[in-house]
């Protein structure tokens, strides 16, 4: 019965995108996008196409069905529960100003999940760690981007401001026609903040075959990193002001020049921040640096000639002295919001998926119609630290079959459907099912 009333709503909801006006120029876009210079200053890519200001933006609707319960912590996994869902994940508003042709401001406003809602503010120390909160409706409103881009060359430029962290795939190409699924894929965004964005200054170009960006960043928070998601929700969110003394320093490159694979991509990202000093009980921290290192690796295929669109990516990170913060962590109490919960000393992710492209046997005029299949793995408690007393939960150790289609009705407008398998704990503990459909657009909806 529930999912009927979800298939029936479904249709309703693409109703408001078709609203949306998606010019010929964003069309005839390549959806996949570009690695260079264009793509990695994304306020100013396709930049002859405007002349001073242009307004857009994304956003996806999602509806599911779920046969398990939504608490996984019992000891047989989540019990057996006939659920179903529906939401708007992400709702982005995207503005871009042409100061000159060389200095371009770039902003995105990302409502979650409906908007504002409730909300915990943490004033700072000077303030005696006072708690603020307001509790209205879930969901919320951020700041997702605001910076300047001073573009010198195609070699190198320099952006400042709040922008997004390019660790990994999904955060470097976030945008809802670039994944397949409903969803993000889940290994990433659940050891991973996304979508990751942090305030400081960044330097970017393109080499030839490579392009680059070099980060100087607001760091991560070690008393929000928790069991269920490692690093994932560590970000200074709940803070007015970022914490500065101890920024992290991230790096990506990607190379394009594999002459054999027109449209191959490779990439890699590398993050270190010691984020003691970045706490939100800084005093608890003392002695102590917490360094955390995150690797990734990645690659990505997209070949309109074979009609096929491939990725694959691993992710590997480390959190130094994780006993010790497990310790200290497990100080706050359950009125403060913090967690409380052992973290661990290594996380890891690595996925692969597949789709082409059915709609190619119907003619060139026919609509995209991928269908795909993509296979996950990640623990955000792959290991302990060594010698230490606590347990890993292996409840949290997931491999996650998912297959589906996304139908892109217009370039910049994709419907998707999918069914997901969860394995839990190498099958020691209950699997996990779900069917999802949903929509998504990408476009620019004003230019001047």
């Amino acid at each position: 019965m529930v999912m009927k009333k979800i298939l029936l709503t479904i249709p309703l909801l693409f109703v408001p995108m078709a609203m949306f006006p998606i010019d010929k120029a964003d069309e005839q876009a390549e959806t996949s996008g570009s690695s260079k210079v264009e793509e990695r200053a994304r306020a100013v890519s396709d930049i002859d196409s405007y002349e001073k200001f242009r307004m857009g933006g994304y956003g996806e609707i999602a509806a599911s069905y779920m046969d398990y319960d939504y608490n996984w912590a019992r000891p047989t996994g989540a019990a057996h529960l006939n659920r179903g869902s529906i939401s708007i994940p992400r709702f982005i508003l995207a503005f871009d100003y042409k100061f000159s042709s060389k200095w371009v401001l770039g902003a995105e406003i990302e409502f979650e999940y409906g908007g504002v809602g409730a909300s915990k503010e943490i004033e700072w120390i000077e303030e005696n760690g006072e708690y603020e909160t307001d509790i209205e409706k879930g969901g919320e409103v951020a700041l997702e981007q605001f910076h300047v881009s001073y573009l010198m060359n195609k070699y190198f430029n320099v952006r400042f401001g709040h922008m997004i962290v390019p660790v990994g795939l999904t955060n470097d190409h976030h945008e809802p026609i670039n994944f397949f699924g409903v969803y993000r894929p889940e290994g990433e965004t659940t050891i991973l903040p996304s979508t990751w964005h942090e305030t400081g200054i960044a330097f970017f170009g393109d080499l030839g075959n490579f392009d680059y960006e070099l980060q100087v960043v607001s760091g991560l928070d070690p008393q929000l990193f928790r069991m269920e998601n490692w690093v994932g929700k560590g970000t200074q969110a709940p803070f007015e002001e970022f914490r500065f003394t101890s920024p992290a320093f991230v790096a990506r490159v990607n190379y394009n020049g594999v002459k054999q694979f027109d449209g191959l991509r490779l990439g890699a990202s590398f993050y270190f921040d010691q984020t003691a000093k970045n706490g939100s009980k800084p005093y608890r921290n003392t002695g102590h640096k917490f360094p955390v290192t995150i690797v990734t690796a990645d690659g990505q295929y997209i070949s309109k000639k074979r009609n096929l669109i491939a990725r694959a990516n691993i992710v590997w990170g480390r959190l130094g002295d994780s006993d010790a913060l497990s310790s200290i962590n497990s100080q706050s109490t359950s009125a403060s919001g913090f967690p409380t919960s052992t973290v661990a000393e290594r996380a890891v992710s690595y996925a692969a998926e597949a789709g082409y492209n059915i709609g190619s046997f119907f003619g060139k005029k026919t609509p995209r119609l991928y269908l795909f299949g993509r296979y996950e793995y990640y623990n955000p408690m792959q290991a302990l630290e060594k010698g230490s007393a606590r347990l890993a939960d292996a409840r949290l150790q997931k491999s996650v079959i998912t297959a589906g289609f996304n139908y892109y009705a217009l370039p910049n407008l994709v419907i998707k459907a999918d069914y997901t398998h969860r394995i839990v704990g190498r099958g020691k503990y209950n699997s996990q099912n779900m069917v999802s459909l949903g929509a998504a657009y990408v476009g620019w909806f004003f230019k001047k």
